[in-house]
Order: structure tokens, then C-alpha cells, then sequence
């Protein structure tokens, strides 16, 4: 194809205004003219580490600034909320929310904020799955396997979690509750010491976090039967959902998403919103977040806000029936 002088001065032209929107967008931005601090309630390596990282690059290349990630962990979330709530309040610090901040109100008999009311959300950054697994030499094969399995013999049948008002050992009581069955949750310290007994047989069936297994899944060192989302996790698509083998209404997803404070200008918040979910869109983002087993998913604010409310009061519930004692 010829291109005449005429015509390469316009694509020069167009180029040229191409390079300018970032610079312009980065111009007209609320942000604060500094690095954005994002705080995560988590260690370096576990599943709302990576997807910080994995967004927080990219958010920065949008926004023309730095995204800094700090790792708060601790205390159900506690010591990165409260980091949170001490930093200034001028959009330039955020924390990252995940299901345990909705768990905390009812889990804790007391906290230094709110949960809900302190903290204005930003958007979710995505979900990821929980699966119930069993031994590869379990005759265990499905969920319906499991259910009659933990019907006929109560006394020698029981599930394993990680500990005590977790998500996933709250999951695993509220499949109790909605499969009607009346077997006993054991709760471990954490994950190694749930798998060895998993693999021992101590445990009939473990409920845990897909992410981080999926290398023993693929490899059958370990055996998915059920997942608990609505829908098929995009990383395990042959294994079915609760709500397949006939647990009505079964959803329990775990999120990770961004919170700020609640006096945050809301110019900025949502601004992040608008990028955040823009990054979201991005094929190579969803990529990595699901190599890293995070199925990309934005919203706005306001959906955000309804989720983390909703979410407070199921789990407030299962706390409940469960009889969980406060902490």
C-alpha cells in the first residue's frame, strides 16, 4: 500500500493524538500528584497478593502513578484497615477487601471501625473458587457421593477446613446447613495440615481454595467433586457446581476488591472505578489473573457496596446457627 505525504501526515497526526490522551487523562486525574499506596490484609504469595500485583501494574501504567503494594497481614483484616483509616484521607492510600472483612462484623465481638459504614467501595478486582476435594483414593466421586456418604455414617464422617470463621470453613457450614446433614466440621491450623490429613483419610472431605492447588488437582494428587460458586469455575470447567448435584441456591465465592476511606473524594473514587475496571477488561490482565486462578471481575461502587452488605449478613447468619463463638 502507498502512503502519500499528505496521508502520512495525517497518521502522524493521529499518532500524535493517540500518545496525548494518557498524558491528558493523566492530567485532568483527581488523584493526588503522589504514589497510591494499596494495602493488602494478606502475606506476599497468596491469591489477593497476586491479583494486587497483576492489577496494581497495570493500574499504574493507566493512571501515571505508581501503585506501591504493602502487605498488611494480620487480625482478619484488622491491622490493614486500620492503616487504612490512620492514612490521610485524600485518595492516594486504598486497601484491598476480601470476603474476611464481611465475616469480621459477626465474627468479632469487637472492632476499632466498621467494616461497612468506614470504608467506601471502590470496585471488585474478581472472584475466585472453593472446592470440595477429596482423597484420589476416595470412592468418593460427586457431591451426591459425599452427601450420602455423610448421611449414612455420622459418626465416621466429617469435612475439613482451614480454621475457625474462615470462608471456607463457614462454607462448609452452610452446606451443612442447606444439604441437611448433621456431621462434624474439624477445623485445622491451615492448609499443609488440612491436605496430610485430606490424604490420610482422617478427614472424609476438604473444603478449600482452588487457587493455590490447582497443580495437585491437574495432576490428581488431589480430587475436585463439587465447586461452591452458581456457576463452573473458568479454571476447573469439568467439575460441577453444589447447586448441579442438587443443594439448592449454594453460592459462596471468595473476592477480592479495592475499599478506600469511607471520607475519600469521591471524584477519585470514582475515577479508580472507571480505570480499575478498565484494566479489568484488558485480555492479557484476565490472563495472568487467571493463570493465578482470579476470574477478572469489575462493577461499580455501588455494586460493590451491595455485595459487601449482603455478604455481611449471610455470614452473619451461618455464624450464628453454627453457634461459632465470638472471638
Amino acid at each position: 500500500m502507498t502512503i502519500t505525504r499528505r496521508g502520512a501526515l495525517r497518521l502522524g497526526g493521529f499518532a500524535a493524538t493517540a500518545l496525548a490522551i494518557p498524558n491528558l487523562a493523566r492530567a485532568q486525574s483527581p488523584l493526588p500528584d503522589k504514589p497510591i499506596r494499596l494495602l493488602v490484609p494478606n502475606a506476599a504469595g497468596g491469591v489477593a497478593d497476586l491479583t494486587s500485583r497483576t492489577v496494581g501494574a497495570a493500574l499504574s501504567e493507566r493512571i501515571g502513578r505508581a501503585v506501591v503494594i504493602e502487605n498488611r497481614p494480620g487480625a482478619g483484616g484488622i491491622v490493614a484497615g486500620q492503616a487504612l483509616l490512620s492514612a490521610p484521607a485524600d485518595g492516594s492510600t486504598f486497601m484491598v477487601a476480601t470476603n474476611a472483612n464481611a465475616i469480621s462484623k459477626s465474627l468479632f465481638r469487637s472492632l476499632p471501625f466498621d467494616p461497612i459504614k468506614d470504608f467506601a467501595p471502590v470496585g471488585l478486582m474478581g472472584t475466585f473458587a472453593i472446592a470440595i476435594l477429596v482423597a484420589p483414593s476416595s470412592p468418593l466421586r460427586t457431591a451426591q457421593d459425599l452427601i450420602a456418604a455423610l448421611k449414612k455414617d455420622v459418626r465416621n464422617t466429617n469435612i475439613g477446613t482451614i480454621s475457625v470463621g474462615s470462608t471456607q470453613n463457614l462454607a462448609a457450614e452452610l452446606f451443612k446447613t442447606s444439604a441437611g446433614l448433621d456431621t462434624t466440621t474439624v477445623p485445622f491450623s491451615g492448609t499443609p495440615a488440612l491436605l496430610t490429613s485430606l490424604l490420610r483419610n482422617d478427614v472424609t472431605a476438604a473444603f478449600e481454595i482452588v487457587a493455590p492447588l490447582m497443580g495437585q488437582i491437574k495432576d490428581g494428587s488431589l480430587r475436585a467433586i463439587a465447586v461452591t460458586s452458581s456457576t463452573r469455575a473458568a479454571n476447573l470447567p469439568d467439575v460441577p457446581t453444589l447447586q448441579e448435584a442438587g443443594v439448592k441456591d449454594f453460592d459462596v465465592t471468595s473476592w477480592n476488591a479495592i475499599v478506600a476511606h469511607a471520607k475519600a473524594p469521591q471524584p477519585v473514587i470514582e475515577f479508580l472505578n472507571r480505570e480499575l475496571n478498565a484494566v479489568l477488561a484488558d485480555p492479557g490482565v484476565r490472563s495472568k489473573l487467571l493463570e493465578a486462578g482470579v476470574e477478572a471481575k469489575g462493577d461499580s461502587p455501588a455494586q460493590l457496596g451491595a455485595l459487601m452488605t449482603s455478604e455481611a449478613e449471610k455470614w452473619r447468619a451461618v455464624i450464628e446457627r453454627a453457634g461459632i463463638e465470638k472471638q
